[in-house]
């Protein structure tokens, strides 16, 4: 079964979620950022949700993980939780 490394920033907004992306892709280091604005639980650890199988998250997040690009920031991803910007660290 496949598996995933992924580590994620959640933000209650679309905008808010833009704006840290680019701040990322502008050199801010994803685990300071998700330190300083996830609401998740996570963020504490730099955002990092460990490993994984497909049906373990929301299908939204899920089917991002699964497809997307290894080592590039994705989103921003909408679910029931809010508005997410992930990076699929490993996949295999």
């Amino acid at each position: 079964m496949a598996q995933a490394t992924a580590r994620h920033i959640l933000v209650d907004s679309e905008a808010k979620c833009e704006e840290l992306k680019k701040a990322i892709e502008d050199g801010q280091d994803f685990a300071e950022v998700a330190k300083q604005h996830s609401s998740c639980p996570s963020g504490r650890n730099g955002g990092d949700l460990g490993s994984f199988g497909p049906g373990q998250m929301v299908p939204e997040f899920d089917k991002a993980v699964f497809n997307g690009e290894v080592n590039t920031v994705i989103g921003p991803v909408k679910t029931q939780f809010g508005y997410h910007l992930l990076e699929v660290t490993s996949r295999s």
